[in-house]
């Protein structure tokens, strides 16, 4: 597989690797509460997200099973959310996803244009069969998410995650390469 070219650019929005300067940027609404209810962390602290960073400044593409693409997406030279790809078994032909964006932006479509890139580059560039996310069943904006680009609720598991000292269920949304429309 080649390797990806970056920035990816969609229509309003610029998809790029991290770099160090980042950190203040990732801090604005992942220290929320609100935006770190459904993700495995507590809201970030200042070394925290310079731990991630410093990891995702590597995650640049899908090499091989520990491989992550994590890109930041901008709007405007503005840091509105981040997206990240990774293999899902050791084929690398499944890979999952996940997604987190400033609250300030909400219900403006970039989300639904950055996970639209992002599944162009699974199946486009990595050559995957099948993309798979997986969703707290009480996150409804990332399940609308997950049906705006055309993934299918595939299965509801009640009480399938521990999480921040709670069982919580667990949605997985999947899209085959052959259903995509990008």
């Amino acid at each position: 597989m080649s390797q990806l070219t970056l920035p990816i650019r969609t229509e309003r929005l610029l998809l790029r690797g991290y770099r160090v300067d980042d950190v203040d940027a990732l801090l604005a609404y992942y220290s929320d509460p609100i935006v770190a209810r459904y993700i495995p962390w507590e809201p970030w602290s200042r070394e925290f997200a310079a731990k991630i960073v410093a990891k995702r400044i590597h995650s640049s593409g899908i090499t091989g099973t520990e491989s992550r693409l994590a890109l930041l997406v901008e709007h405007k030279a503005e840091v509105v959310g981040d997206v990240v790809l990774w293999p899902a078994d050791e084929t690398l032909s499944r890979g999952e996803m996940g997604w987190a964006f400033h609250p300030s932006v909400s219900g403006r479509g970039f989300a639904t244009e950055a996970v639209r890139a992002l599944i162009g580059v699974a199946f486009g560039h990595c050559g995957m069969h099948r993309v798979i996310a997986h969703v707290d069943a009480r996150n409804e904006a990332s399940a609308r998410l997950c049906e705006r680009v055309g993934m299918v609720k595939e299965a509801h598991l009640r009480q399938d995650h521990w999480t921040k000292g709670e069982w919580t269920d667990n949605v997985i949304y999947g899209l085959l390469a052959e259903q995509w429309h990008g």
